[in-house]
């Protein structure tokens, strides 16, 4: 069983719509849409809101985890606009989201196993699935003999992100899930090596509960996405090989992995 995996798709609908060429199943971890794009700054929601100057600025806070100020630099960009207040900003936003996730679900391949990850708004998802998409999340599906688990979202964390989640709540999905040969999550596990972003020069919030589930129940694999440049794409816990499968929207590949 050949397997296409992709994770942080970020806007990238051209590659999306191939990614499935030459698999006999297609899974994508989720973010899929494009608030930000940190290598260039004239893409993205927030650059069609403010422009790649004002973007260029909030992703050089960001960046260096100057978050307070990049809040204030982001409450100004919208003032600017004549927009106050969450309301006010979600409404601007909502038409722009739909619009790119009209894009992307049509590009999604099918059939597709899908689950969330922390820059969706799952919300939004029944509006734009189509027959053969299946979300999982906190879930086991049966394929080819093996169980494959789901978990999806993001942890609380300094960039409030739309779908971040408590500890204690991503751990109550993660134990529904019972013993697996495959976990598919966004994000990775508590490990520093596999949290840090060399890039961004610093550490992701990685899941405390999703190490120990790995080093209890030991899957064969465990493939999650998130980290766009990791210090380490894949390593070994007990027996489990711990995969990153990349940043689809800076590669346009999928990963690809071979089950007997």
């Amino acid at each position: 069983m050949r397997v296409h995996v992709v994770s942080d798709v970020h806007g990238a609908g051209v590659e999306l719509a191939r990614a499935a060429e030459g698999s006999d199943v297609f899974v994508c971890l989720g973010d899929l849409i494009l608030f930000l794009d940190y290598h260039d700054p004239a893409r993205g929601i927030f650059a069609d809101l403010f422009g790649a100057d004002y973007t260029r600025e909030y992703i050089e806070l960001r960046t260096a985890n100057r978050f307070d100020e990049a809040r204030a630099l982001s409450a100004q960009a919208w003032a600017g606009i004549g927009v106050d207040g969450q309301d006010g900003r979600w409404s601007v936003m909502q038409s722009m989201v739909r619009s790119q996730y009209e894009e992307l679900f049509e590009a999604l391949p099918r059939p597709a196993l899908l689950t969330y990850g922390n820059v969706d708004l799952p919300d939004m998802w029944p509006d734009y699935l189509s027959d053969g998409h299946r979300v999982l999340d906190g879930e086991v599906v049966d394929m080819g003999g093996l169980r494959w688990g789901f978990v999806g979202g993001g942890l609380t964390s300094p960039m409030r992100t739309p779908f971040e989640i408590s500890p204690e709540e991503y751990a109550r999905k993660v134990d529904r899930l019972g013993a697996v040969d495959v976990l598919f999550t966004h994000i990775p596990p508590a490990v520093p090596e596999l949290v840090y972003d060399v890039e961004a020069q610093r550490f992701e919030v990685g899941s405390e509960a999703l190490l120990a589930y790995v080093r209890e129940h030991q899957p064969r694999f465990h493939l999650f996405g998130h980290i766009h440049q990791p210090l380490v794409r894949r390593m070994r816990i007990g027996r489990t090989e711990c995969m990153n499968v990349g940043h689809f929207h800076g590669t346009g590949r999928p990963f690809v992995l071979d089950l007997p």
